[in-house]
């Protein structure tokens, strides 16, 4: 395997950019003149903290190349802004794309950074006279802002929570029509997406998904593979996983080893039976 660990137990990420995208994305980089599987998603896909990561897992076990396109932090808009990232979706057998959180993406009522979505940038005029007891400039991130309208104004904040679900059916229905080809769309959680709303707060993440909002999207895949992480994975914690001294808090809220293994093992059922020629 490729990746070794760093001064202070990080892990060299191998970051590298293909074509004129922005996006630096985990290495190594891949040679994309061979067919290949491209995996779009977030910060399970690429793998934060975990030397091996589901996308490299199935590389040794698939006939073709998997290139790893998980971004941290994503959310649809940093795929919808790269021509380039798209353009490799497209040219790939098969694309696989990570359910990603609806709070990370620009809408009616906030903007967020166009390539590390998790940053807000600011609230609209609409946002601003909803929420007029609010002051915006005190937040640097999307789920902070969220959770204070949900703590502070929770009969106005489900405006914004209903806004956020319209706007990511829509932007993923066009994100999977500008792939166009096989894709399979990947839900990897703690829980099924019957459950995604959660019942106070804002809910757990893929945040503000639901069942719903999945099927209506399976019309224009070829699967939907949904993997609840067993308990096993989910006791297991940091085990086996490289960071550094500041980082044990974050990576408490990551996909652990074994839930990175139970993914490539429900992706590998799937894709084979996408590609059984290769």
């Amino acid at each position: 395997m490729s990746y070794e660990k760093m001064k202070g137990g990080e892990l060299n990420y191998e970051p590298c950019r293909y074509g004129e995208s922005r996006l630096a994305f985990r290495g190594p980089k891949k040679d994309l003149d061979a067919p290949y599987v491209a995996f779009l998603g977030g910060t399970e896909t690429y793998g934060k903290f975990v030397a091996h990561p589901f996308v490299e897992l199935l590389d040794d076990r698939l006939p073709l190349e998997c290139v790893n396109l998980g971004y941290v932090n994503a959310g649809i808009d940093a795929f919808l802004a790269e021509p380039t990232v798209l353009e490799m979706a497209q040219r790939a057998e098969v694309t696989v794309v990570q359910v990603m959180g609806a709070q990370n993406m620009s809408n009616r009522y906030y903007k967020v950074h166009p390539r590390r979505n998790d940053r807000f940038i600011g609230a609209s005029n609409m946002m601003q006279m909803v929420f007029n007891e609010i002051d915006f400039s005190e937040f640097h991130f999307t789920r902070h802002m969220l959770g204070t309208l949900c703590a502070r104004t929770p009969d106005r904040y489900c405006m914004v929570r209903d806004e956020l679900r319209m706007a990511w059916s829509a932007r993923m229905k066009l994100l999977l029509n500008t792939i166009g080809g096989k894709v399979v769309l990947l839900w990897v959680a703690d829980h099924a997406p019957d459950t995604a709303l959660g019942t106070s707060g804002l809910g757990p993440d893929p945040l503000f998904v639901d069942r719903l909002m999945i099927e209506e999207l399976r019309p224009l895949v070829e699967d939907v593979v949904e993997v609840v992480l067993s308990e096993e994975a989910m006791a297991q914690g940091v085990t086996g996983m490289a960071f550094g001294d500041m980082e044990r808090g974050a990576a408490q809220r990551m996909l652990s080893v074994k839930g990175h293994e139970e993914t490539a093992e429900a992706l590998a059922e799937s894709l084979q039976v996408l590609m059984p020629l290769a």
